[in-house]
């Protein structure tokens, strides 16, 4: 029998948000697969599981995770269930723990400061649009 959920997939579904909710779906579990809080072989929830936590139809979780599936995060398998595979495991490039570490302290320092998701998103688009433009005219 496979593995259950990990119990540490944390999900949450804006509906007032312009993203669509199989997008924030999507979005999410890729982002706990980058944060190593999901690992390769670990199992999502069931379609339906999750789409009854989050108050969801199951379309659209289904899309999500067909989302992940097609971008390599998951793959989903008769009797298995939908898993995190080796592809969506974290990047060992020394160059993105660097910056994966940067991202770390830049994200504690937002939660200390009561700045918002999509604030520091937000910052984040605007330094990498100048750093760009400075590399660029160099």
């Amino acid at each position: 029998m496979p593995p259950e959920a990990p119990a540490g997939l944390s999900v949450a579904v804006d509906l007032l948000s312009p993203v669509p909710p199989y997008e924030q779906i999507r979005q999410q579990v890729g982002a706990h697969v980058v944060a190593g809080l999901l690992v390769t072989g670990d199992r999502l929830p069931t379609v339906r599981a999750l789409a009854a936590r989050l108050g969801l139809a199951t379309n659209t979780v289904a899309r999500a995770y067909q989302e992940l599936e097609a971008d390599g995060v998951v793959s989903t398998r008769r009797r298995v269930g939908t898993v995190v595979t080796a592809a969506g495991a974290p990047s060992t490039d020394p160059g993105r723990a660097v910056v994966t570490a940067r991202a770390d302290a830049l994200a504690r320092a937002a939660v200390r400061a009561g700045v918002d998701d999509a604030q520091v998103l937000d910052l984040v688009r605007g330094a990498m649009l100048r750093v760009r433009s400075v590399e660029r005219d160099r």
